[in-house]
């Protein structure tokens, strides 16, 4: 947006922010909200503080650093505000978990570390956030965001006074984070109606475990290498001779990858199937979905602990779930998968629409990090990337708020 776009709509945009930043507690706080957000959305190949304050005529470098840096404001209540505001308006099919990456140089920013940076595409130097996303075909926005610490900075303590981590904050995987982002939105009275994450969360059985356990049906990726039960497969009992251990029911067969699986089953059981209008046209490709039993340890122990719970005995049946795979034209095999806990008889379209549905992520990461300046911080501390994060989430979800509107005037 250009500087007469932006000037156009400071009237809406100064009633969002006395909502949104209502729980800031001073006037010129709010007050340089409203300006930050300004300066994020005006046009302009850098976001930094300074970059920002020089394009503002009423920007004053020094006000905005200390307000993003150093001010004690809870960027907290303005998210919950910001998620109590756009999950209706957005009417969300599912929330989407994904993380992305800051590149940066140096090691003192807040959580920093060489670690695999999707933004490059390989190990770098960078921060890492896990997000949590309201989405919809029609609009989506961050919910809530949590940054990961790398196991060193568990231990770093002159690191982390420099940028004042607090003291009960400590590394904990991104799934765990993830996790967290959604007991806080639950605490906020907001669930989702569905959760959907790649492999790198799916993958994890006590991830998919934990969203059952919260009551969160999931459409979550899994690499080709899961090892599953088919789902027609009964475990049998060995005869008990009478004397030792009872012994346990088995499958008779040992479990197979999901990758070998499907591809087993032959392209010719694969539907085509078109979930979408993209931007170059109808989205097709061939699918196959099957029932399955997922296995390895945690699985089975999970079974187990849910049979003795309820009947005082293991049968020795997994849990069932629906394996969706994906065979493109133009592959010898199967390249893509999910499992979902979504009813059986679920129609196949829906089930793809939903695991197709994270292409709006990667539309917001795109509107926050070149358009919104999400990745612009150049500040280093635990309470300013926070402060930064929440102020970019802020101007994401104005604008998604006027792109909904019928009556606003469309921002460009």
């Amino acid at each position: 947006m250009d500087a007469h776009e932006v000037e156009r709509m400071r009237a809406v945009l100064a009633l969002f922010v006395a909502d949104v930043f209502a729980s800031v507690p001073r006037k010129d706080q709010r007050a340089k909200s409203d300006c930050y957000l300004r300066g994020l959305m005006m046009d302009g190949r850098r976001k930094s503080v300074q970059a920002m304050a020089s394009r503002l005529p009423d920007g004053n470098e020094q006000n905005l650093q200390q307000f993003v840096n150093q001010s004690a404001w809870d960027p907290v209540p303005v998210r919950r505000r910001i998620a109590e505001r756009l999950v209706p308006q957005i009417a969300p099919d599912a929330w989407v978990i994904d993380d992305v990456s800051f590149p940066k140089d140096g090691k003192m920013s807040v959580g920093v570390a060489p670690q695999y940076c999707g933004a490059l595409g390989k190990q770098a130097n960078c921060q890492v956030a896990v997000s949590v996303h309201a989405v919809s075909d029609r609009a989506s926005c961050p919910l809530n965001w949590r940054l990961f610490l790398p196991p060193e900075w568990e231990r770093d303590s002159y690191r982390r006074e420099r940028a004042r981590v607090p003291q009960d904050v400590g590394h904990r995987e991104k799934w765990r984070l993830a996790l967290d982002a959604l007991d806080e939105l639950a605490r906020w009275q907001l669930s989702p109606p569905l959760v959907v994450a790649d492999a790198g969360y799916g993958q994890n059985a006590d991830f998919r475990a934990a969203l059952t356990e919260r009551g969160h049906h999931f459409v979550v990726g899994i690499r080709g290498d899961l090892t599953v039960q088919p789902g027609a497969a009964v475990p049998e009992l060995p005869a008990w001779p009478g004397i030792g251990r009872r012994p346990v029911a088995r499958y008779p067969q040992p479990p197979v990858s999901v990758a070998e699986l499907t591809a087993d089953a032959g392209r010719e059981a694969f539907e085509t199937v078109t979930w979408r209008e993209g931007s170059r046209g109808p989205m097709t490709s061939r699918f196959l979905a099957l029932l399955v039993r997922p296995a390895g340890v945690r699985p089975r122990q999970m079974a187990r602990a849910d049979a003795v719970a309820a009947h005082g005995r293991w049968d020795g049946v997994l849990p069932r779930v629906q394996l969706l795979a994906e065979w493109p034209d133009g592959e010898d095999t199967p390249t893509r998968f999910w499992l979902s806990d979504l009813p059986a008889g679920t129609p196949v379209a829906y089930f793809i629409r939903l695991a197709k549905i994270r292409w709006r992520i990667e539309h917001d990461y795109r509107e926050l990090k070149h358009g919104l300046g999400l990745d612009h911080f150049e500040g280093r501390s635990w309470t300013g990337w926070h402060h930064h994060v929440t102020l970019a989430t802020a101007a994401h979800a104005f604008l998604t708020e006027q792109r909904l509107s019928p009556k606003a005037p469309a921002p460009v």
